[in-house]
């Protein structure tokens, strides 16, 4: 069975703080190698500032035009279609960039969780303060033994914690995707009006 880190053994909740501290620990690292591999480099940077300065000019072009689609003239559309165009290429080349750090990423989050997994396996690391559903509490109560919904596993809790640690973490340094990127829209990003 595991034991927890030796800053946090005196706690009630040792288990829990020692996986949240791994889990921000594991984030700065992760931080750290795109860094290195892609934040620093000129070739980001020029991407990331022609994304930004083609979602300002679609935008600008956008709200100049009147929403009446008689009114528009066929020379502001195909303006409108080739800025669009170019932060359609310029985001997907930003994706292709970023796909590099991605490997070596996954490697440190699976490593990691492995390591978790065998410290703390078949061990309840907190209390969940509701009865989650079905289909959560698969989740939640993953390797666990007994039938109290509320347990929580590690995996469940390292989880919750590297998403929400890592996105707040590459807001709070700067690394957050540009406005106009693919994929900066979050989990469900605006759809495309013209697909419609």
């Amino acid at each position: 069975m595991a034991t927890a880190i030796p800053i946090f053994a005196s706690f009630k909740y040792a288990d829990s703080l020692t996986v949240v501290g791994i889990s921000f620990c594991t984030a700065l690292v992760c931080e750290a190698i795109s860094w290195i591999l892609i934040y620093r480099t000129s070739s980001y940077k020029s991407l990331k500032s022609s994304i930004d300065k083609a979602s300002k000019k679609l935008e600008t072009m956008k709200t100049d035009n009147p929403s009446s689609k008689l009114t528009i003239k066929k020379s502001k559309t195909k303006k409108i279609d080739r800025v669009e165009t170019s932060l359609k290429e310029s985001s997907r080349d930003l994706s292709l960039f970023k796909f590099k750090s991605g490997a070596v990423v996954a490697l440190v989050l699976f490593v990691v969780f492995g390591l978790l997994n065998s410290l703390f396996e078949g061990k309840v690391v907190a209390k969940l303060p509701f009865h989650p559903i079905t289909i959560v509490r698969k989740m939640s109560h993953r390797g666990l033994k007994g039938d109290d919904s509320t347990d929580c596993s590690m995996a469940f809790l390292y989880l919750l914690c590297s998403i929400s640690i890592r996105t707040n973490l590459q807001k709070f340094l700067g690394f957050s995707p540009p406005r106009g990127a693919a994929g900066a829209g979050g989990l469900f990003p605006m759809p495309d009006p013209k697909t419609n």
